[in-house]
């Protein structure tokens, strides 16, 4: 699996992969879908700060509560009430949910704690778990991200850019 470790996220970076992933979804005539909570609708920001990707983009939601991954996102309650709202299990339905929902080609999801504070002893602030279903599966990843939380938040949307350009090799 790829390692996409970003010591240091400039705005320009996140830019150069959305543009990135634009061409990738554009090279495919494909679609993607967003369905985000700790990263607040910056993923979607970021696809549709490129001109043209309303070509591509065709919605998202921002599902912060349990109440919203269930109502929008399609994660059932039991999976919230076995995992938690951020596990993988839940990333995998809210990309696989929020993808039916929507009707995209292709769907990123985003479930973590962006701190700095989580509320919770045993999970810690970094981790962030993110998946990406495509007609050939979802893949899931955890990550452990450190720094402030705007620093997590774009670790995460980067890595999620990264995982989406590099869907077939899952």
């Amino acid at each position: 699996m790829a390692d996409y470790s970003f010591a240091v996220m400039e705005e320009d970076t996140l830019r150069d992969l959305s543009e990135a992933a634009g061409h990738w979804l554009l090279a495919r005539g494909a679609t993607v879908a967003c369905a985000e909570s700790c990263t607040g609708g910056l993923l979607t920001s970021t696809l549709t700060d490129v001109s043209g990707s309303s070509v591509y983009v065709k919605g998202a939601v921002v599902s912060y509560s349990d109440e919203a991954k269930e109502r929008l996102a399609g994660v059932r309650a039991e999976t919230l009430a076995e995992h938690g709202a951020v596990s993988a299990e839940t990333a995998r339905e809210m990309a696989e949910g929020v993808r039916e929902k929507i009707g995209a080609d292709f769907a990123i999801s985003i479930t973590g704690f962006a701190g700095p504070d989580t509320g919770l002893t045993e999970q810690p602030t970094g981790l962030v778990y993110i998946a990406v279903a495509g007609s050939h599966g979802t893949a899931v990843r955890e990550n452990r991200f450190q720094g402030s939380r705007r620093a997590i938040k774009l670790r995460s949307v980067a890595t999620a850019l990264c995982m989406l350009i590099d869907y077939n090799m899952y």
